[in-house]
């Protein structure tokens, strides 16, 4: 291909409104453009390394027996209501109405769809199992559409769904789909991790998130430092606390005035303890629900832990001065001591495990001392609320403690039981004629979030270095002198040369000087540069670049296309059938 016929006008400068450096590159490189709000265009860069990952992800899925079709974007609302999904949901999903009233919907997901064509396919044990998945864009009205392809409102992305007979049978589906991930993410040329997590609105009792490593990944990934034990950290298990024995002699709680001490901190520094020794009271909304939540001053909340205690879909913290007073409660002196009997109240595990502790009084300017968690509060219930984080001691083995890392979850795996396929009557005939449902996987991966996490990943202060697996193409061609017929017809030996081995060329032409071919060549970062001119041409020699590794060499033009082949797979390229 050549750069003077290929539609690419890269930037100097970083666009104002990309923050990440997969926007910024994707910008800068002329690969997306919005059209609107999280709404982009794939320009031709970004296509070829689309393609390339839904390719790998085709393979493999294929060798992995699973079927290719492809569901329609714009979903009925009765689908959507016989699952439940249609109000809970919530406001991400674009609702709207044709011209006869109609309500419908942009398909943030296939649940209800892939049920449906299920329940009217499958009628027999005989014809399960049956794994099914598409490519297609997908829609989801984020509410803060940001960081380009990482969070956009429109996006491409590979669902899968299985169905089976029994949970045994789910499970045989579930990990050879987990395989095939592994498979795919390591084909992309990236450094990944599979994790446990929450399974969120989707819903279903088991789920692994598939976490590309990066720095500047939204997800915090704790991983055991002695076993293989890894999860999100809303997922991640900590060991629990026995409940403190009762004293022989409880002591009365001693009420202080702190005026104006609200926060952790400031209370543990004006009453001179430790923030470990302080218990904080968070109150939360779900609906027209409250409930609190107490740990410790210098523990996080795992939001997710209560948003399922409370068996909702969002849960927000409460902040606004009606509620508190509505309730009779009193913001930034809120305790579990005294609580409001009318007000579910849920309490850490370390809470209770603690002999003494400080808290607020449920008044204004007071907090009390010498409380006795066991003898003196009465939670609704005692669970593990904390978040877990780095330093932890693992609950798997016993051994290790969590290291934390950043991720960019790019894929997961769900195990969803009979959730869809119960509502929605998605039934077969088992061996003895009775109706069971189906017993249902989902799997899904980011097609573009996969492109935009790969550049996360693999990047310098010069712009994009591609794995090869997945690059838009594999070598940069520089002709430095294009109006010297030699130079053009050593281009065109090393191009066609590499063709014959399925090594895809783009070749700059264009008439801009060497420096600034030298800068966009780095900044596109396809894993090989090859630099022709006019002057190492008279010594027989080209000038070989390898992006990644920075390697700079010169070599005979007549052995150029063996030492780039040479490179190419060094960096993990195989031009054999059925491989990128």
């Amino acid at each position: 291909m050549r750069r003077s016929r290929f539609l690419i006008n890269t930037l100097k400068e970083t666009p104002k409104e990309a923050v990440v450096v997969s926007h910024i590159l994707m910008l800068r490189t002329c690969m997306i453009k919005q059209l609107a709000s999280g709404i982009y265009t794939y320009m031709p860069l970004a296509l070829r390394s689309l393609r390339k990952i839904e390719n790998i992800i085709r393979e493999e899925l294929d060798a992995a027996g699973c079927q290719e079709l492809l569901m329609p974007m714009v979903q009925p609302a009765e689908l959507w209501s016989e699952s439940g999904r249609w109000q809970a949901y919530g406001k991400e999903l674009l609702r709207f109405e044709d011209r006869k009233d109609n309500g419908y919907c942009l398909g943030p997901t296939h649940e209800e769809v892939i049920t449906d064509i299920a329940r009217r396919e499958i009628r027999s044990y005989r014809e399960l199992p049956v794994n099914l998945y598409q490519i297609q864009s997908k829609f989801r009205d984020e509410i803060r559409p940001r960081f380009g392809l990482m969070r956009g409102r429109e996006f491409i992305m590979k669902d899968a769904y299985s169905f089976d007979t029994d949970e045994q049978s789910c499970d045989e589906s579930y990990w050879q789909m987990y395989e095939a991930y592994k498979r795919i993410f390591t084909r992309c040329g990236l450094t990944f991790r599979p994790v446990e997590a929450d399974s969120g609105n989707i819903g279903g009792s088991y789920t692994h998130e598939f976490h590309v490593l990066a720095g500047s990944g939204e997800d915090e990934i704790l991983s055991c430092s002695h076993c293989d034990y890894a999860a999100n950290v809303e997922r991640a298990e900590l060991k629990t606390f026995e409940p403190a024995a009762m004293p022989d002699s409880v002591p009365t709680p001693e009420e202080v005035s702190t005026p104006a001490q609200k926060t952790i901190e400031a209370v543990a520094g004006f009453l001179g303890v430790k923030p470990e020794q302080c218990v904080k009271t968070l109150v939360y909304r779900a609906g027209d629900r409250i409930a609190a939540a107490a740990l410790m001053g210098h523990r996080e909340l795992n939001e997710t832990t209560l948003r399922n205690e409370m068996g909702a879909a969002e849960i927000e913290l409460v902040t606004d001065a009606a509620t508190f007073q509505a309730n009779g409660l009193a913001p930034g002196f809120m305790g579990p001591l005294d609580w409001p009997k009318d007000i579910p109240i849920y309490v850490d595990d370390e809470v209770m495990a603690q002999s003494s502790v400080v808290t607020a009084a449920n008044k204004v300017d007071t907090h009390v001392k010498n409380v006795v968690p066991v003898a003196h509060f009465n939670p609704t219930k005692v669970l593990t609320l904390r978040a877990a984080r780095a330093g932890d001691g693992c609950p798997r083995c016993g051994e290790g403690v969590y290291e934390s890392y950043r991720g960019i979850e790019v894929g997961q795996v769900f195990k969803l039981g009979i959730k869809y396929s119960e509502s929605m009557k998605a039934f077969y005939l088992d061996a003895e004629g009775n109706e069971r449902p189906m017993v249902m996987g989902c799997y899904g991966i980011g097609v573009s979030r996969t492109m935009a996490a790969a550049i996360e990943q693999n990047h310098d202060k010069d712009g994009i270095i591609w794995p090869v697996q997945i690059a838009p193409f594999h070598v940069a061609l520089l002709n430095l002198d294009i109006k010297d017929e030699e130079v053009v017809a050593a281009c065109e030996a090393i191009e066609s040369g590499l063709a014959l081995h399925g090594v895809e060329v783009l070749v700059d032409d264009t008439a801009n000087r060497p420096g600034p071919k030298f800068k966009d060549a780095d900044l596109i970062g396809m894993p090989v540069q090859v630099k022709v001119g006019a002057r190492s041409l008279k010594q027989g020699q080209v000038e070989l670049k390898v992006r990644k590794t920075g390697e700079r060499r010169s070599v005979a033009l007549a052995e150029a296309v063996d030492e780039i082949l040479a490179d190419l797979k060094n960096l993990g390229w195989n031009s054999a059938p059925g491989q990128v």
